[in-house]
């Protein structure tokens, strides 16, 4: 399902499915009292390093959000084939 809506989007970058919520919670994303996990985005470096958290995600506006966060961080642009 991701696959093929990365795919959609020509996503250069995986995307993560966490149908059991053991992520959520190792990330520390699941709090008592709330049905499903908090929107927050992880830019994770390819070090597997966390080099930001973003807890104020509205869906409105992230996708220029993510970018400016990406670029302000120096992350390099994909290269295109």
């Amino acid at each position: 399902m991701n696959t093929e809506f990365a795919k959609k989007l020509e996503l250069d970058y995986p995307l993560l499915s966490d149908t059991t919520k053991k992520v959520a919670e190792e990330y520390g994303v699941v709090h008592e009292g709330r049905a499903v996990p908090e929107r927050w985005t992880f830019i994770i470096g390819k070090d597997g390093k966390i080099l930001h958290i973003e807890k104020k995600v509205t869906t409105k506006d992230h996708g220029p959000q993510v970018l400016k966060t990406l670029e302000e961080l120096g992350v390099e642009k994909a290269k295109k084939d």
